[in-house]
This record gives structure tokens, sequence and C-alpha cells, in this order.
């Protein structure tokens, strides 16, 4: 087995909202759209009577998948990255600061750019569903 990314996905609650943020605020561009549904895709996601609209962003090496179920179930908790089953994406920008400038007003982070003790810098910001994202300059 030689297996290589092909995509990180996230469920969201308003695909067109979620697509603003990372198209407009963050900069990816879209690939492609796309529905599915019927059986076979029902039960392979194990939700009866699922199907749903997915957008494909050009994340560099992987795509970033945005997709919103019908029907759409709970909201995941909330969890903390200290937390075992916490996820998180990881972006890479060339200018932290300059990217942290432009966010827009009410865009959540958790803290302004921070340097680690490795010489990263980096930077949590929330996407409108909460799922956090991690910005960050090598």
């Amino acid at each position: 087995m030689d297996p290589t990314a092909h995509h990180f996905a996230v469920t969201v609650s308003d695909l067109d909202r979620a697509v603003a943020f990372y198209r407009d605020t963050l900069g990816l561009d879209v690939l492609s759209e796309f529905s599915v549904g019927g059986e076979a895709f029902a039960t392979g996601v194990g939700i009866d009577g699922a199907s749903a609209e997915f957008v494909h962003l050009d994340g560099g090496d992987a795509r970033l998948e945005l997709v919103e179920y019908d029907p759409e179930g709970d909201p995941a908790t909330e969890t903390d990255l200290n937390q075992p089953g916490a996820t998180h994406l990881g972006l890479e920008v060339d200018d932290l600061d300059a990217v942290y400038d432009s966010l827009p007003d009410g865009v959540e982070t958790i803290a302004e750019p921070q340097t680690t003790e490795s010489g990263t810098r980096i930077c949590f910001l929330r996407d409108p569903d909460g799922t956090l994202v991690e910005l960050l300059e090598l």
C-alpha cells in the first residue's frame, strides 16, 4: 500500500457560507462542485437516506472538501485541541501577519499570531461552524 493524501473533509451546516469563508477569507480556489445521493452513498456513509452537496477547494497537495448533508446531523461537540479526537485544518501561508491583519471583522481567533519555540508562526481561527483552522508560517 502506498497511500497519498487526496482530501480532508469538513462537514458544514451551510455550504454557501462555508465556501465564502474558505474562498473569500482564506483565498482557496474552488475546484469542483457536485452532489451525491442514492442507496450506495447512504450505505457507504452509514446514514439512512443520505445525500450531500460537495465543494472541493485547492489546498495545494490535497483538496479541502466541504460537505453539507441531508439529513443534517446534530452539531459536533466542541473540543479543545488537547482532547483526544480533536481535529483542525492546517493551512500554510507566506505572511501570517498580513493574513491576520486582513481577516474580516467577526472571524474568531484564539490569539493573535504567535512564534513557537520551533520558529513556526501560528494563529488558530474558527470557520463559521466552529471548526478550528490553523494558519502557519514556516
